[in-house]
């Protein structure tokens, strides 16, 4: 029966548990860096029901650590497992190739639980093995320069299994930075992944790059940042030892080339994007006179048709 009297519309339907399973799977998979903790007690305190919380975060957490290319520690103190793709065998265990282990991880704790070593069919021939260890060794001089809290790994993706020179194979180099300043209310981090295609038949290595940098500011605000660059180069096939020299040459040249040009973008944000977002002054670069507004004909014109001249 219609409702004939003049009242609001009918009450808003309450969302399934479903429906809020997948909002509060939104919220954590999308938490800036560093803050996936921070965001998963405000949605666990908003959602007031823990099994609802459970299932969103069995599937968040994962996306988001990945996302993020967290790095964990693993409990021989080995060294730190990358929570990527590239290394993930299932859901909870993820190869390092540099020091031939698995790692166990609890993706909501954000922990290293295990470490095992790798069996053989994890592992890539000796003749890769040597290029691959090689290049890691070269880049983690690279990064632990460059980078004050960085973690970097070299994982074949393709042709692990060739037993010597006539073979295809292919690496990808993934280096991970973060900086977490909670305190200060700003987190950050850089992220690059390199595909490294070695063609013998060509002698020649193809370099493809994506460098992303976010970072999140929130003393009284919200500033988000999400910058994004993808590069290509080239060298050509050489030993394991001057391959993996010139690759990361390659390697640190586009990346110092992209951080400088964000440095440089800073120096210009005040007078370029900063001023896109608020009032522009006149031309003259003054400041509205408050303490002076006769000067203006509106103003004149307003006091005196409301009788308040001096």
């Amino acid at each position: 029966m219609a409702d004939g009297g003049g009242g609001g519309g009918d009450e808003p339907e309450e969302l399934s548990d479903k429906q809020k399973a997948e909002i509060a799977k939104w919220f954590l998979a999308n938490a800036p860096a560093g803050e996936i903790q921070y965001v998963a007690k405000d949605v666990r305190s908003i959602l007031g029901d823990d099994k609802i919380y459970e299932v969103a975060a069995a599937e968040a957490f994962p996306l988001h650590n990945k996302a993020h290319l967290l790095a964990l520690e693993m409990p021989d103190r080995s060294g730190d497992v990358l929570i990527t793709t590239y290394g993930e065998l299932d859901k909870n265990n993820y190869f390092d190739p540099r020091t031939a282990q698995v790692a166990t991880v609890d993706h909501v704790k954000q922990v290293c639980t295990n470490v095992r070593p790798a069996n053989d069919d994890e592992l890539p021939s000796p003749y890769i093995e040597d290029f691959r260890s090689t290049l890691d060794a070269e880049l983690s001089k690279y990064v632990s320069e460059t980078y004050p809290k960085g973690v970097c790994a070299v994982y074949c993706v393709s042709g692990k299994d060739a037993e010597g020179p006539g073979a295809d194979f292919e690496f990808v180099v993934v280096i991970s930075a973060v900086k977490h300043s909670p305190q200060n209310f700003c987190n950050g981090i850089w992220q690059s992944i390199w595909n490294i295609e070695f063609k013998d038949d060509m002698q020649f290595v193809e370099i493809k790059g994506k460098i992303q940098v976010g970072a999140h500011y929130f003393e009284e605000g919200n500033v988000q940042l999400d910058a994004k660059l993808e590069c290509k180069d080239s060298t050509i096939f050489q030993s394991p030892e001057d391959s993996a020299v010139s690759i990361t040459n390659i390697v640190r040249h586009h990346e110092t080339e992209y951080l400088a040009s964000l440095e440089a973008s800073y120096v210009n944000l005040p007078d370029t994007t900063f001023k896109d977002l608020r009032r522009k002054l006149p031309v003259t670069r003054t400041l509205f006179p408050w303490q002076n507004t006769m000067q203006f004909s509106l103003t004149r014109d307003i006091t005196k048709e409301m009788g308040i001249e001096k």
